[in-house]
Parts: structure tokens; C-alpha cells; sequence
């Protein structure tokens, strides 16, 4: 079933899906975008042999899965920034009526103040976690050049990270439903860790 899959995931359109699943999950945090690049990196190695063992060289098609996901990913980080910064006192009031929020925005601030964004790295890893940093940076006001390039930075981290699963799976386990599910268990697992730094405190 991969086999045919995988040819699937040779098309163009694999990627315009996994950067539409990517770019809108910041709106929609329980959008399946990382399933979704995990599984077509699944089918991109099934096509490509590595589940046979057979390490391919032409992985360019595994290059633009990760650069589609970090672009889009840095794309809806955007703009969700540039709608939370232009929200005024409206989203500032919603912010200000949960603790959550605020405490998180308070730790993103002390974060980049510092000229530190380890904590927006984590938070893409954790559940909601990038819409929470993207929202509240904008909501704060923050500067664009201390936000950007964390987000960039945590775009290709996490896509590199969940398509390296995909593939990685599929070499090791076989181009099969087993591989892509402990390839899921692993993101989740990431996402969990993630979650539980972030809510301890400031990021170092």
C-alpha cells in the first residue's frame, strides 16, 4: 500500500497540502500537520527505496518537505503576529482574562528581552504551543527582528525533526502503518517534553 503511496507523494501536490495543513494549524492547533508530514515522509521513502535499506540520493524531494513546512510554518507564525499586534485592546482584554495566557506572555517577553527564543523553539514542539508565542508576541507588541528569527529557526527544527521521523521510521521499520505510528508516538512524545519546559518557567 506504501509502494503506491509513496509514487503518490512524488507529486507536487504533497507539498502544497502538508504547507496549507502547516500554515493553518497555527489557527487551528488541532490540525494534523505534523501526522501529515510524518506520513509523507513515510510514503517519500517507500518511493525512494530507503525502506528497502537503500539510503537514495536523490532526497531533494525530502529537502522541499522540509523547507515547504518550515516556510509555511514561519509564514502562519507571521501571520498570526501581524493580526494579534493589530488586534488592540480587544485581544488584550481576552489575554488579560486568562492566566495562561498572560504568564506566557509575560515568559516570551523576558525570553526575547534577554535576546534569548529558546522558549519559542520549545513551544513550536508543544500542543498549541506555537499559537499561544505567535499571538502573544504580536499581542506585546514585540519587535519583529527579536520574534522572526526564532520563528524561522523553530519552523525548520520542527519540520526537520518530524520529517527525519517519517523517514528515518520507514528505513528502520519498514515503509509500513507501525513505522508512522511510532514515528507519531515520537512527535507527540517531543511535544509532551516540550510542554512540560515550557510551562516550568523561562527558557535559559
Amino acid at each position: 500500500m506504501f509502494e503506491s503511496v509513496g509514487s503518490l507523494a512524488a507529486g507536487p501536490w504533497i507539498y502544497a497540502v502538508v504547507a496549507v495543513s502547516v500554515l493553518l494549524d497555527v489557527f487551528v492547533p488541532v490540525l494534523p500537520s505534523g501526522v501529515l508530514v510524518i506520513t509523507a515522509a513515510t510514503a517519500a521513502a517507500a518511493g525512494s527505496g530507503a525502506a528497502a535499506g537503500r539510503v537514495p540520493h536523490d532526497v531533494p524531494d525530502i529537502a522541499v518537505l522540509i523547507l515547504s513546512a518550515a516556510t509555511a510554518s514561519l509564514l502562519g507564525d507571521l501571520v498570526a503576529y501581524r493580526l494579534a499586534w493589530r488586534g488592540g485592546e480587544r485581544l488584550d482584554r481576552a489575554i488579560a482574562r486568562s492566566r495562561r495566557l498572560t504568564s506566557a506572555q509575560q515568559r516570551l517577553g523576558d525570553a526575547l528581552a534577554r535576546g534569548g527564543g529558546a522558549l519559542v523553539v520549545l513551544a513550536r514542539f508543544a500542543p498549541a504551543g506555537r499559537s499561544v508565542v505567535s499571538f502573544c508576541a504580536g499581542a506585546a507588541h514585540r519587535r519583529a527582528r527579536d520574534f522572526v528569527p526564532w520563528s524561522a529557526l523553530a519552523g525548520l527544527s520542527w519540520a526537520a525533526y518530524s520529517v527525519a521521523l517519517g523517514y528515518y521510521g520507514a528505513q528502520w521499520l519498514g515503509a509500513t502503518w507501525l513505522a508512522t505510528g511510532v514515528s507519531v508516538v515520537a512527535l507527540f512524545a517531543a511535544g509532551g517534553a516540550a510542554g512540560y519546559l515550557v510551562r516550568r518557567g523561562p527558557a535559559a
